[in-house]
């Protein structure tokens, strides 16, 4: 017998919070995250806007000095977000949950690209035997998933996905089938990154994947005619997948039913996604399918949205594809990246934190910056202003590098 997996806790490290509260208020208000980048004011840098994470203070999320020296800023944002979603959670490994039925997938589109630099410049500079022996346990992208077992207990599967701005939602779909399966009674899941540097940002906007809008009004305008590229943001998300009558048992808060995984790749370009949109909505039906939706579910889809000119006109046929013309203009569609930036691996992650509030909470988050329409992208994106509706269902996609497309459905719980 199938088993039913539920989220049953949350946590998020973003640009517009740092908790699960801030950052879901900031949604509903439309407040964007959005900055001037800071830190490197010394280097000529091709663009100017990111969306950096804000005040964070690791020590504020459970981790100690001895911990922050070894650990790249990603695994910080990562075990900081678990933190949070554990709690939240109640779970106990080895009380309320046996630690080999426990596990963690957590991935990295990038891993620790500032760790890499730093010790590069050590060796270059010193040579090799000035660079750190905390190097690769350091930078790995693996190594977020390895520290959160660690602290957690989590003695079950362990698998760090790296599917580049899919990481996220591979990581929770993945999560979801091994609970279904039988494989775990309860996985930490999600994505992180800090990628905002030099290096990246330069290997980025030379790839002419990044805006270079000069306001910060204009810099991410996701299925809005002026779109130009996506902005570079930080962060986390983190959350417990738990199987339905193991949460039931120890009465647990659910947030939302996860019931669809859709995963498939374009095999068309490394970087471009496949024009016609059709894995894309491969992936997107397959989910759906897989949680039984129908004409009468009222669906939100939190888009992959990343303001590029290919990205959205492309998803905006996958979703028509996917759910045939009728269907796809009667779901609410929006991107939070219009507020959070896109966050690379941890991106799909926090989507569906976004859409599991959404779910629950009966509100669904705007898509700002919207001003100017777009003939290719002619559906509801739910512009500007929070729409207040009881959903059903809803979809989280990711489209990334490789051609990766991903989709995670989540049901009301009843």
């Amino acid at each position: 017998m199938e088993r039913r997996v539920v989220i049953t806790g949350l946590g998020t490290i973003s640009p517009v919070g740092n908790t699960v509260a801030e950052f879901w208020d900031s949604l509903v208000e439309g407040k964007s995250g959005l900055n001037f980048i800071q830190g490197f004011d010394d280097v000529d840098l091709p663009v100017r806007i990111v969306a950096q994470v804000k005040n964070f203070d690791p020590m504020a999320h459970g981790l100690e000095r001895a911990d922050i020296r070894k650990m790249d800023l990603y695994c910080q944002y990562a075990i900081a977000a678990a933190n949070q979603a554990v709690q939240d959670s109640g779970l106990v490994s080895g009380e309320n949950i046996e630690p080999d039925r426990f596990g963690v997938y957590v991935g990295s589109g990038i891993g620790g690209i500032s760790t890499f630099v730093r010790e590069t410049n050590k060796y270059t500079e010193e040579g090799a035997r000035r660079v750190s022996p905390l190097f690769v346990p350091t930078m790995i992208a693996n190594i977020a998933s390895g520290n959160i077992a660690i602290r957690h207990n989590a003695q079950g599967p362990c698998l760090p996905v790296v599917t580049a701005c899919a990481t996220g939602t591979h990581s929770v779909g993945e999560a979801y089938h091994a609970i279904k399966c039988g494989m775990a009674d309860a996985i930490i899941t999600g994505g992180a990154e800090a990628a905002i540097h030099p290096l990246a940002i330069g290997g980025f906007a030379n790839s002419r994947a990044l805006t270079h809008a000069e306001t910060l009004e204009d810099a991410c305008t996701p299925f809005d005619a002026r779109r130009s590229g996506f902005t570079m943001a930080d962060g986390a998300g983190v959350l417990i997948l738990e199987e339905y009558e193991h949460a039931l048992q120890r009465g647990a808060t659910i947030y939302a039913e996860v019931a669809g995984y859709g995963n498939t790749c374009d095999a068309h370009h490394y970087t471009a996604p496949r024009p016609d949109g059709i894995p894309a909505s491969k992936a997107i039906r397959m989910a759906l399918n897989e949680a039984g939706y129908t004409s009468e579910d009222v669906l939100y889809i939190n888009a992959h949205g990343t303001s590029t000119p290919l990205n959205d006109k492309t998803e905006t046929y996958a979703i028509k594809l996917a759910l045939g013309e009728e269907d796809a203009r009667k779901a609410l569609i929006s991107s939070t990246k219009s507020m959070t930036g896109h966050m690379l691996g941890a991106a799909g992650a926090i989507e569906i934190i976004a859409s599991a509030l959404a779910v629950k909470n009966g509100i669904v988050p705007p898509t700002i910056n919207y001003k100017e329409p777009d003939p290719e992208c002619d559906l509801n994106y739910v512009p500007n202003k929070a729409v207040k509706v009881e959903l059903t269902m809803a979809a989280s996609n990711s489209l990334g590098f490789g051609g990766h497309n991903a989709c995670v459905v989540l049901k009301k719980i009843n």
